[in-house]
């Protein structure tokens, strides 16, 4: 059998993959593409910059001996980049580098010359009038990374975090963008990520905003003509954290304005941090320029966290608390709340407040009763793409179906009962939902929504769906 570049990626990949974590390699190794094999050289292409780096900075010598085993001691490693097509050229163009296995060189110190800071430059954290640009950098110093556990739900956001605190703006992963559920540690990690960068760089000014207060500041510069004041004052910003910037959606002006900013503050070596509720796949309603730069740098997805990881959590929350708790109550509470680190912590918390204040004894009936109301009273997050599912599933249908534009009855009420409880169960606009349901206008929500309520009243099987609905998603 001949040696191909296919096989020999092929033996390696096998070798790799028994060596590192299966979400490792699903993600630095299944998307690379072997493409020729020129006497022990093997050429492999990569999507994109940061991944070579990548690669190049952990996993070096596992590929330097999966090669050898493959081709011997004189094997080498050449990486292909696809580059985007930026220049009008026709073919997007490539580059090759080959293998150093070695760590990058550092970067050499210069002075450069700074443009002086306008004194009557506005400040929108600062009260109107002071002449000072000195600001808060507003972030928690409880929020670090002592206190978040790495487990292997959270593995690349963490290190890919630690990675940007350690070299701000100097890394592919700029923007960094942390998506993930509720409670699952997006802002501890976007906090964590500038109190350790203060702490290396204390010369640095890194700010941490919401994306809602990002957009009331925006609105006020708006309302008192300071615009460009706001702007230019964003654009002094080393590190730029953003919380929540799902928020933006359906905000053209907003989005316009952090185009502006995210443009200056890429292109002169400065770090964004964003989060997230969703993938940048996933987001509604923003504008596709925005959407391509928040894929440019990386996407880490924060998911649920394993019974290991929820135990640790626990055990490090007791202690930092400096509370002792039997094993039993711990693993009791790890295993009945599953799916939300916030939860977690409140759980515990309820238990050490019952304990303290009500003098009663931690015992594993008592952590019953705490999770069993805690889990009752937590309110699901159900969100509309999961809603679109569960209805389409329930009239036996596929979401695009749902979606299309058809006036079949059985689908258009399956599309109308998909808007009613989008807006019974989410705080998303009209607009929103009608965006995100087949690209519909607020007003046909609005329509649905009294059609639903009308034919719950005299429709004797349409109030049967809306029955059967409800106790799927309550």
């Amino acid at each position: 059998m001949s040696v191909t570049a296919n096989s020999v990626w092929k033996n390696c990949l096998a070798f790799i993959q028994d060596n590192i974590q299966p979400q490792a390699f699903k993600t630095w190794f299944e998307p690379i593409k072997p493409i020729k094999l020129s006497d022990n050289a093997l050429s492999i292409q990569v999507p994109s910059k940061f991944f070579y780096e990548w690669l190049e900075e952990h996993y070096v010598k596992l590929l330097k001996v999966a090669l050898t085993k493959e081709l011997g001691e004189n094997a080498k490693l050449v990486y292909i980049i696809k580059m985007e097509n930026t220049y009008g050229n026709r073919e997007p163009f490539t580059e090759q580098i080959p293998s150093s296995n070695r760590g990058s060189v550092n970067p050499q110190e210069m002075d450069v010359p700074i443009k002086s800071k306008n004194p009557e430059l506005k400040n929108p954290f600062v009260i109107p009038g002071i002449r000072n640009i000195k600001i808060e950098s507003q972030l928690n110093p409880n929020y670090n990374f002592d206190n978040f556990l790495e487990g292997d739900s959270n593995r690349l956001a963490r290190s890919a975090g630690m990675a940007v605190a350690n070299k701000p703006g100097g890394t592919s992963f700029n923007p960094l963008l942390i998506f993930g559920g509720v409670g699952l540690g997006k802002t501890h990690l976007a906090h964590a990520i500038g109190v350790e960068i203060k702490d290396k760089y204390p010369e640095r000014t890194v700010l941490y905003i919401s994306a809602e207060k990002f957009t009331q500041q925006y609105i006020e510069s708006v309302k008192k003509n300071t615009r460009n004041d706001f702007i230019h004052f964003y654009q002094l910003i080393d590190v730029l954290i953003i919380d929540d910037v799902q928020f933006l959606s359906g905000k053209s002006g907003t989005q316009d304005v952090f185009f502006h900013i995210f443009n200056h503050l890429h292109q002169n070596g400065k770090q964004v941090v964003l989060t997230s509720d969703k993938a940048p796949v996933d987001m509604q309603d923003i504008e596709q320029r925005l959407l391509s730069r928040f894929k440019w740098g990386l996407s880490a997805e924060l998911q649920n966290p394993d019974y290991e990881t929820r135990i640790s959590i626990l055990r490090n929350k007791l202690y930092r608390d400096g509370v002792e708790m039997p094993d039993e109550i711990v693993e009791y509470v790890a295993k009945h709340i599953k799916t939300n680190i916030r939860e977690l912590e409140g759980a515990i918390i309820s238990l050490i407040a019952q304990s303290s204040f009500n003098k009663k004894e931690v015992t594993l009936e008592l952590a019953q009763q705490v999770v069993e109301k805690f889990v009752k009273n937590t309110k699901r997050e159900v969100s509309i793409d999961y809603i679109q599912k569960v209805v389409s599933d329930y009239f036996e249908m596929d979401v695009a179906t749902l979606q299309s534009k058809t006036r079949k009855r059985h689908i258009v009420q399956a599309r109308q009962l998909a808007m009613f409880f989008a807006k019974k169960f989410t705080k998303a606009s009209l607009a929103s939902i009608g965006s995100q349901i087949g690209k519909r206008d607020h007003a046909t929500v609005l329509h649905a929504c009294k059609t639903v309520d009308n034919l719950a009243e005299t429709d004797k099987q349409f109030r049967k769906y809306i029955e059967d609905l409800t106790k799927k998603f309550s």
